[in-house]
């Protein structure tokens, strides 16, 4: 677990996916679109994808992908970001983040 929260420290954004994760595109494209520039770690071809995907669950990250770190903090997965997108929320969170600037 605390590897993960390393890595979800790292940058203003990151988001843990897997590369046949079409919701993790998703979500990954939608951030994209307010200017941020997320890390992406895709557990299915990291050498300790295995041990991050646990520890996403024993976060509670179900699914284990996509989880979003935004800000240092875990916001979620793609129902969360949806919900704050859709809520007029996301590009505020990505502003106080330093993950965009406007």
């Amino acid at each position: 677990m605390d590897m993960v929260m390393k890595l979800g420290a790292t940058n203003a954004v990151v988001i843990f996916t897997k590369s046949s994760c079409c919701i993790s595109h998703s979500i990954e494209t939608l951030i994209r679109s307010f200017g941020a520039n997320p890390t992406i770690y895709e557990l299915d071809t990291h050498p300790n994808g295995k041990q991050m995907e646990k520890a996403l669950i024993e976060l509670g990250c179900q699914p284990s992908v996509p989880a979003i770190f935004i800000g240092k903090e875990l916001v979620g997965g793609a129902n969360e970001i949806m919900s704050l997108n859709v809520r007029g929320k996301l590009k505020q969170l990505l502003i106080r983040a330093n993950a965009i600037w406007v």
